[in-house]
């Protein structure tokens, strides 16, 4: 939902993203890591989806009770303990190449899922911390360029009241994972493009990891 004008003494509030996408993202991160074979993840293949689903719980209730700055906390918990487990079985699997102790067709299995967990947690990152998070987004009254500045932004009227939702940043982390950078939004500030570089250089390292087993396969 967009707005026509905007009063900077008295923005308007836009109503509340809903919390379903960011959601399923996370636990199609989760259900991927635990497809992984056996020796790659971190603890049994179901930890991931525990620890994620414990913490879940409370983060669900504090938002329906409106506890944003707490929910928000235990959010970003969640996402640095995703990309910790991811981080761990990519180290692993660029560890074992010149080990040769992973057969090309596990690897590649591997590469293709943590590629997709890549997209999706990163998704989740921008989603989080641009401009506050979406509490702070629809609070503002629109989106404020903080950290990525959208197509949309840039359109004269069009873009007063436009708010980023969790497609947008979606697109964005798949744009970032293919091109290895960002094809119609511009990175603002420092810590942003930090997540850049780092998600394009884990993406880099996948599609290494795949060019290199597929050539041995070949």
């Amino acid at each position: 939902m967009t707005r026509t004008s905007i009063d900077p003494e008295h923005p308007e509030v836009i109503p509340m993203e809903t919390l379903w996408p960011a959601l399923i993202a996370t636990l199609v991160i989760c259900a991927l890591y635990g497809l992984l074979p056996k020796s790659l993840p971190l603890g049994p293949d179901w930890l991931l989806e525990t620890i994620v689903v414990v913490i879940l719980i409370p983060y669900v209730i504090l938002r329906l009770k409106h506890k944003y700055h707490v929910a928000q906390i235990l959010g970003l918990i969640i996402l640095g303990i995703i990309t910790g487990f991811i981080a761990y079985t990519l180290g692993i699997l660029v560890y074992s190449v010149p080990q040769h102790s992973i057969s090309a067709i596990v690897m590649l299995q591997a590469a293709a899922l943590l590629w997709v967990c890549n997209v999706l947690v990163f998704s989740l990152w921008y989603w989080r911390l641009d401009a506050g998070g979406p509490h702070a987004r629809a609070k503002h009254g629109g989106h404020i360029p903080d950290c990525f500045l959208f197509p949309q932004m840039m359109m004269h009227n069009h873009g007063v009241g436009w708010s980023p939702r969790f497609v947008d940043y979606l697109f964005l982390a798949f744009n970032t994972s293919t091109a290895f950078s960002p094809t119609d939004t511009a990175i603002l500030s420092r810590w942003a493009k930090l997540l850049v570089m780092l998600q394009s250089l884990i993406s880099l390292s996948l599609v290494a990891l795949i060019a290199a087993r597929a050539v041995n396969i070949i």
